[in-house]
């Protein structure tokens, strides 16, 4: 009996011993100088996507007459879809266009967020 009771207890002591390892890889981690931060790359953003452009009459409902980038147009419209929920409820890729957005949108009631895009280019000159 003293045997089978020896044996049980060396797997407990070698269980131990993968601990001790771990402890040692730890502080041999923090012992490591960090590594130089990565270089900022030099890409810089298009200059077409900050380019003015002038709003059609039925985008500037919308938007407001004066030439702003693309990139602030989809913001503005997007801000004006939230605040007058215009989200599709079943489908949250779907907006529902009401009176201004309707001639935006090409006369459609409904367009997909992803369609959008295309109907606001050729709202923009």
């Amino acid at each position: 009996m003293a045997t089978k009771k020896a044996k049980k207890a060396a797997p407990k002591k070698a269980a131990k011993k993968p601990a001790a390892k771990k402890a040692v890889k730890k502080a041999a981690k923090k012992a490591a100088p960090k590594k130089a931060a990565k270089k900022k790359s030099t890409r810089k953003p298009s200059a077409a996507f900050m380019k003015a452009l002038t709003p059609s009459e039925a985008l500037a409902a919308v938007v407001g007459s004066k030439a702003i980038p693309r990139t602030e147009v989809v913001k503005k419209i997007w801000v004006y879809i939230k605040a007058n929920k215009l989200q599709d409820k079943a489908n949250r890729r779907m907006i529902n266009a009401d009176a201004k957005l309707k001639p935006v949108f090409g006369g459609k009631a409904q367009v997909s967020m992803f369609d959008m895009a295309k109907h606001l280019a050729k709202n923009l000159k």
